[in-house]
């Protein structure tokens, strides 16, 4: 997910979680992987099947039925979980778009994602990432409450044909973009580019007028800010685009696991794994 964000790992609810023994004596999450490639994971069809069968590994699965029954809607026997539809691209605001680079894209990839389901009717997101040197085998590094990536993914088909969706997680929100165009998909959206959306051009001069003195190098970025561990990093509420974190090498960045809307927990096991929970929102 190349960009992002900002808001600090809430260590009470990682506590929790671990309390709740949602992650407990599974491996299932563990230091996210270094990305296949520079700009991100592969999103062939070899990839998406390889993600899909990570998803529904029978760890993942146990893990899954933890997860829904962490609050004690369902016991986690009753839980059942499922994986619902095929597992997508995610793809993040790009620090070099920011930065104003020539030919950058938009966005890049940051995970698949794949749907989860309960026999409740929760739901959540799974995040997977390849693993490095394991000849093309996957592993689920994230679990994220709700559905926004299917969902907006589909959305954003239904708009803009042929479009690329991606997510400004800053404000956490959703686009598609098709050559020129930046449509809206969400309430966020919408109030940072309007209903109708707006040109490419305008959409990178609003992200860099936004961002720009924020990105890995700047003075933000070296106060420890950009990564929201700094000093104080609970009071400050600054966005910042945040480099892939170099201690795990991971595709995964700030704005993968520090969404704003949602609690973030960092659990330690064995590496770092990030477990989210967030607000649903309705696709706009």
């Amino acid at each position: 997910m190349t960009t992002t964000s900002f808001r600090p790992a809430r260590r009470p609810l990682a506590a929790a979680l671990a309390a709740a023994g949602v992650l407990a004596g599974t491996a299932l999450l563990t230091a996210a992987p270094q990305a296949a490639a520079a700009d991100g994971p592969r999103t062939g069809p070899a990839a998406l099947a390889a993600a899909h069968e990570a998803a529904t590994d029978t760890t993942t699965l146990n893990t899954l039925s933890r997860f829904f029954a962490r609050e004690g809607a369902v016991s986690e026997k009753a839980a059942a979980p499922r994986i619902q539809g095929e597992a997508v691209p995610v793809r993040t605001l790009s620090a070099a778009f920011v930065a104003g680079e020539q030919g950058a894209p938009v966005a890049s990839v940051d995970y698949l994602a794949s749907t989860a389901v309960s026999s409740d009717g929760q739901k959540a997101s799974l995040w997977t990432l390849p693993e490095p040197g394991r000849g093309g085998d996957w592993q689920v590094v994230n679990i994220a409450t709700g559905d926004d990536e299917a969902r907006y993914s589909e959305a954003g088909a239904r708009k803009l044909p042929g479009g690329l969706v991606f997510h400004e997680p800053q404000i956490d929100a959703w686009y598609v973009q098709k050559g020129d165009r930046v449509l809206p998909l969400d309430r966020d959206a919408v109030r940072a580019v309007g209903k109708r959306g707006t040109t490419l051009s305008a959409y990178r001069t609003r992200v860099h007028a936004a961002y720009a003195d924020k990105l890995p190098g700047s003075a933000y970025a070296r106060k420890g800010e950009a990564g929201g561990y700094g000093p104080g990093a609970e009071e400050r509420s600054g966005p910042a685009i945040a480099a892939a974190s170099t201690s795990t090498g991971s595709a995964l960045t700030a704005g993968s696991t520090a969404a704003a809307g949602g609690a973030v927990a960092v659990l330690a096991l064995g590496g770092v794994a990030a477990l989210r929970l967030r607000g649903r929102r309705r696709t706009g």
